[in-house]
């Protein structure tokens, strides 16, 4: 089965195609000549996530999913959020939305955040589904690892000592947030094969 995943970024592409093995076969914008990124003006990750999945449907009429992640830091009231990926400027720059996270949170002790992922799946008859996942942790207050992406290497998930950056994509994805949301999808997928759904 040969679905779009809404995205130009190949670290997530790569990440996904991982987890979903080699039961579907995933593609990205580029194979359908979008090189450019699909606006995400929505004041949530639900929204950003639908408008990315109904943009390609409705140009291209395939079965597509689309996600969107965002950080969500306690003592910052939920900042980043719908804006982690352009939290220091519009140019999406990793280090510099790392280092402007860690300067908010200078000598603040409570350090607790989560990252939250939402998919939506477009199937081929435009229904849409909704999956959610979440991994709660802490930021820490310098940068370790040189795996994953994002701000990885300032989180370190609940119940480990270690950031996402310093696991690998195998560990990460067992654990992360949207390793999580699409480990349900896959399970809707598996389930409406079967006829369940």
């Amino acid at each position: 089965m040969k679905i779009c995943f809404a995205t130009n970024n190949l670290n997530k592409l790569q990440e996904i195609r991982r987890i979903l093995g080699d039961r579907y076969e995933i593609y990205g914008l580029h194979e359908l000549g979008i090189t450019g990124d699909i606006p995400e003006d929505g004041s949530t990750l639900e929204e950003n996530s639908r408008f990315k999945a109904r943009y390609v449907y409705q140009r291209e009429n395939v079965p597509v999913f689309a996600d969107d992640t965002g950080l969500e830091v306690i003592a910052l009231h939920g900042e980043p959020g719908v804006i982690s990926a352009r939290y220091a400027g519009p140019e999406r720059n990793n280090m510099n939305n790392i280092h402007l996270l860690l300067q908010k949170l200078r000598n603040v002790t409570d350090r607790r955040a989560q990252f939250k992922t939402v998919v939506t799946y477009i199937d081929e008859r435009g229904d849409e589904f909704l999956f959610e996942g979440i991994a709660k942790g802490e930021i820490i207050e310098s940068l370790k690892g040189a795996m994953g992406f994002g701000y990885d290497p300032v989180f370190v998930p609940e119940g480990y000592d270690r950031t996402f950056a310093e696991m690998t994509m195998e560990e990460k994805n067992q654990i992360s947030h949207r390793g999580k949301a699409i480990q349900l999808f896959v399970a809707f997928l598996k389930a409406r094969e079967n006829g369940g759904v």
